[in-house]
């Protein structure tokens, strides 16, 4: 499982002095046990799909906050958010690149009969599972959006 994987890391990290990677794999596996009290309390264990949800969802927080620092003139904490955010993206499948998230739109598409904005909710129905984990979410909404308006 990956949870105990990141556990093991985790130690392995603590015994090689490797603060950065110490934090970071700390603040993941705390952000893990809360989702699984929020999930199903004490008693749940996340599953590796759960696992990779909540580095999906770090790695999200990273980015924006990344943004944030740029646009504020804090290049020394984007710096810290964009080494926590390589630590966390090592434990992601690989990301589509957004050519094949196009052609996968194009195949909801005319697999849903889909022609206008209204339909959005099908082909993301459709969509969703494939990409799930290895594509941003918002990324491929845009690029439903764009292809459902130019139909």
């Amino acid at each position: 499982m990956l949870k105990k994987q990141l556990q093991t890391e985790l130690k392995d990290s603590m015994l090689a002095k490797d603060t950065e990677r110490t934090s970071t794999l700390r603040l993941l596996l705390s952000a893990i046990t809360y989702y699984e009290i929020q999930k199903g309390g004490a008693g749940y264990e996340a599953t590796d799909e759960d696992v990779l949800a909540v580095i999906g969802r770090e790695v999200k927080q990273r980015n924006d906050a990344i943004e944030q620092f740029m646009v504020a003139g804090r290049e020394e904490l984007a710096a810290k958010e964009l080494k926590e955010k390589a630590i966390l993206e090592v434990y992601l499948p690989e990301q589509m690149t957004e050519e094949d998230i196009r052609r996968l739109v194009e195949d909801a598409v005319k697999k849903t009969g889909a022609s206008t904005p209204q339909d959005m909710g099908k082909v993301m129905g459709v969509l969703m599972p494939q990409v799930k984990g290895k594509a941003d979410g918002g990324l491929v909404s845009k690029i439903v959006k764009e292809s459902l308006t130019q139909t």
